[in-house]
């Protein structure tokens, strides 16, 4: 891990894809990602964890089925929101955003139940950080 300040802007300019989170650093037994958004998402839900939205620029829409019925929430730039564990959601920013995820090491993007995968969704646990001028990739110390 480094022990170095990490820019967020560079971290995010270093790459292109869509849905493809990039880890910058890790908190205890958690990733911190960050991952440039547009389009739709998938439908899906995390069983054991909840996921924690933070919209760094952009604006960001949830859809949630939650026991009571459909709801959105819309995060603007700035706005952090967290899905609860078991709740079935669907990100999608139409015209395009750039989030940081606070999640478990490990947990995969299209969470533990989804719906068929699109092209444009990567189904990961995260990517290492890579470009000039960053740290480069993330070790972890057992």
């Amino acid at each position: 891990m480094s022990t170095e300040p990490l820019s967020l802007d560079q971290a995010l300019a270093s790459f292109d894809a869509l849905w493809s989170p990039r880890v910058v650093t890790r908190v205890n037994d958690y990733d911190v990602r960050v991952a440039k958004v547009e389009g739709e998402h998938l439908w899906h839900v995390h069983d054991d964890t909840d996921e924690f939205f933070l919209v760094l620029g952009g604006e960001l829409h949830i859809d949630l089925r939650e026991p009571a019925g459909e709801r959105r929430v819309t995060l603007p730039a700035g706005s952090v929101f967290t899905v609860p564990r078991g709740i079935e959601h669907k990100p999608y920013a139409p015209d395009g955003a750039r989030i940081l995820l606070f999640e478990p090491t490990g947990t995969l993007t299209v969470g533990d139940r989804h719906d068929e995968i699109p092209d444009h969704v990567d189904a990961t646990t995260g990517h290492a950080l890579t470009g000039p001028g960053l740290p480069g990739p993330l070790s972890v110390q057992i």
